[in-house]
Parts: structure tokens; C-alpha cells; sequence
């Protein structure tokens, strides 16, 4: 597991150097370590090494390009996700995808066509598309839905995982794993066009050809046709406790010939998805974004983003099976990946505190050693 650690010591340097200048070096650091707090507020103006002036400069202003810094983090990703290729069997890459709401409130003048009200939520409506294999999880991309008249969430899906890197379904079989909203005749049709298989759920209300619902079934696991839908699928279904004690019956579709057990086993695996939407909101402050530029909001959700991975990676790397402790694994990785943002506050606070320290006889100082 110590590979891990390198590998993010190493995309972090990398990231620095496609920095085209050493203030832009420092704002890197200094927003990526407001990010590794892990405190889900990430705000500017609570850097310490930075004036929120500065870091709003490098967000939405300064000429650093961010397709390389996707690039560096997603061959460093591959590599990662590529290590659990093994020799017999390929193993299966699990590929969600799911729709999540940003919610903002206020106006955003720049972007206003964005930020809308869907579903009832108003905010920034982004598709994602997260990687699950073994131990490794990885936010992979994302599309931002704009509304009505243009694509659709599903389109937008499909267009997702239509742009996963050949490198990755050469290596493994792919399953895409998504909820009802995604569960149409044409992502399931052009999903398997693609050669990969899908596992969706779908509404109690769907018709099979014959005119029965499929609430009529009786047999899990059996193979139907869908009204509309050319291919043979296969049905099941599992019960869900919700909140209030009662048990929910949700439908699974899926393209492959599986038992009804092990569909419901992948179709739980959907709800991972949602697990990361919660830590990347109230941890990594994906949703916190307050630039004035769609430059400067995408940039903001592509560093969260690289922030959360960095600390699954060093969780990864403590070689636990434990669920992790998000709070505990960001501070572990700013230590070990930026330990000058972790000392810095310290130096700044110590500084500021000197007279005082003075004034009740003690004397403070700080020297600087070479390593």
C-alpha cells in the first residue's frame, strides 16, 4: 500500500509543476490545503497563508490550464484502478452514474442559465460518473445539466460513459450501475451497444409487451421484454427499509444473466454513489463554490474533486478495511502531502501571539533548519 502514498505525493508534485509560476505554486497549495481539512467549509478566507483576494485570482483570472491538471489526475487514477487487474477472469469495473443538486442560494449573474430549480432543488444539477473497483473509488467526470431543450441527464450519462478511456473497458468488464432515472429504452439500448451491461432500477410502473405490469411477476431473476425495448432483459427486485420503519419494493433491471440474488447484490452497490456525494459536499465543500466565473466554479469542483481522491488514496494507503474517518484521513494526507500547509497556520498563529507570549515572560522563537 505504500505505492498509493507515492502515487499521491507524486500527482502532487506533478500538479505543481504544471503551475506556470511560484505564486501560482503557493495558491495551489494553499487552496488545496483548505480542501484537505476535511471540515467541509473550504472557504478563501479562512486560508491562512492566503488572502481570499488572491486565491479568487487564481480561480476565475490567472492563465493556468485545467484540462492538463484533469489529465495529470486521471492518468494518475488509471494507474491506480489499473493495479487491480489481475491475470484469469477480468475483474468488473463498476461505472455509476447519477445526477446530484449543488444547492446555491443567491443570485449568480455570470451563470444564472445554471444555477435552476429541478426537482425541486435550486442549484448547480451535475451528472457524475464514479469508478468502483476493489478497494479503489474514483469521481471520474462530470457534466453539468442545463435545463430543458437541452441534453437530458440521460443523455448526458451516456455521454459519459461513452468517453471512458479504452484502457480501462480493454481491462475489465464493465457494469453500469444506475437508479430509475436513468432506467429509459435508450440508456439501456446504447449502453449495450457499447458492449457493456447495465443493471438500473426502474418504476413499479413499466409494461412489459404482453400489456402486463411488472408488478405482476412472480419469479425473480426470469427473463421479459419491456414495451419498447428490443432486447431481453431480466427482472428482480428487493425490498428497502426507509425512514420510517415501512419496507419499499424496488425494481432492478438488468442486461446480463444473473441470479436474483447477485442482482440484488450489484443493485446495492448502486447507493455507493451517494455515500461519496455526502463526503464530497460536507467534507471536501463541493457544493461551496462562490466564483463569479464558470471558469472559477468548474476549476473549485475539479480541485474538491482531486482533494477527495488524495484522501481516499492516503486512507487507502493506512491499509484498513475500516470504513474511513473522513475528518482523520484529510488531516493525514495534508500532513503527508503538503506538510507546509499544515505547519504554516501554526507559524502564522505563533507569530501573531509573540507579543503576548512576551508580555507574560515568555520568549518564543523559531528557527528555520535545513533538511
Amino acid at each position: 500500500m505504500s505505492a498509493i502514498l507515492s502515487q499521491a505525493q507524486a500527482l502532487v508534485s506533478t500538479l505543481k509543476t504544471l503551475m506556470p509560476s511560484t505564486y501560482q505554486q503557493d495558491s495551489l497549495q494553499a487552496l488545496l490545503g483548505i480542501f484537505l481539512e476535511g471540515q467541509g467549509v473550504p472557504l478563501p478566507e479562512h486560508c491562512a497563508t492566503k488572502s481570499a483576494s488572491a486565491l479568487s485570482r487564481f480561480l476565475n483570472e490567472y492563465k493556468w490550464s485545467t484540462r492538463q491538471v484533469i489529465r495529470a489526475v486521471r492518468q494518475a487514477a488509471c494507474k491506480q484502478i489499473l493495479s487491480h487487474s489481475r491475470v484469469g477472469r477480468r475483474p468488473t469495473l463498476q461505472v455509476i452514474v447519477d445526477l446530484t443538486t449543488l444547492e446555491k442560494a443567491g443570485k449568480f449573474q455570470e451563470f444564472n442559465h445554471l444555477v435552476r430549480v429541478y426537482n425541486g432543488k435550486r442549484g448547480l444539477h451535475i451528472v457524475m460518473l464514479y469508478l468502483v473497483v476493489g478497494r479503489c473509488r474514483v469521481p471520474w467526470s462530470f457534466q453539468v445539466y442545463r435545463g430543458k431543450d437541452t441534453p437530458t441527464p440521460t443523455q448526458l450519462g451516456l455521454r459519459l460513459v461513452r468517453r471512458l478511456p479504452k484502457i480501462l473497458t480493454q481491462h475489465f468488464k464493465v457494469l453500469v450501475l444506475a437508479d430509475t432515472a436513468f432506467s429509459s429504452n435508450e440508456f439501456v439500448t446504447k449502453v449495450r451497444q457499447l458492449k457493456h451491461h447495465v443493471l438500473v432500477g426502474i418504476r413499479c410502473d413499466r409494461k412489459l409487451e404482453d400489456g402486463r405490469g411488472i408488478v405482476h411477476l412472480h419469479k425473480r431473476g426470469q427473463q421479459v421484454r419491456l414495451l419498447g425495448l428490443k432486447l431481453p432483459v431480466y427482472l428482480s427486485w428487493y425490498y428497502l427499509k426507509r425512514s420510517d420503519g415501512k419496507l419499499e419494493k424496488r425494481y432492478i433491471l438488468c442486461t446480463k444473466v444473473l441470479k436474483a440474488s447477485t442482482m440484488t447484490w450489484w443493485g446495492r452497490r448502486r447507493w455507493a454513489i451517494e455515500g461519496f456525494f455526502k463526503t464530497a459536499k460536507h467534507r471536501f465543500g463541493l457544493h461551496r463554490f462562490g466564483q463569479q466565473t464558470l471558469l472559477g466554479v468548474y476549476r473549485w469542483l475539479v480541485l474538491s474533486l482531486t482533494a477527495y481522491l488524495l484522501v481516499h488514496w492516503v486512507h487507502l494507503h493506512a491499509s484498513t478495511n475500516l470504513l474511513p474517518d473522513w475528518s482523520d484521513a484529510a488531516q493525514k494526507a495534508l500532513e503527508l502531502l503538503l506538510p507546509m500547509m499544515a505547519l504554516l497556520p501554526m507559524l502564522v498563529e505563533i507569530q501573531r501571539l509573540q507579543s503576548l507570549a512576551k508580555h507574560h515572560g515568555i520568549d518564543i522563537n523559531v528557527t528555520w533548519c535545513k533538511i
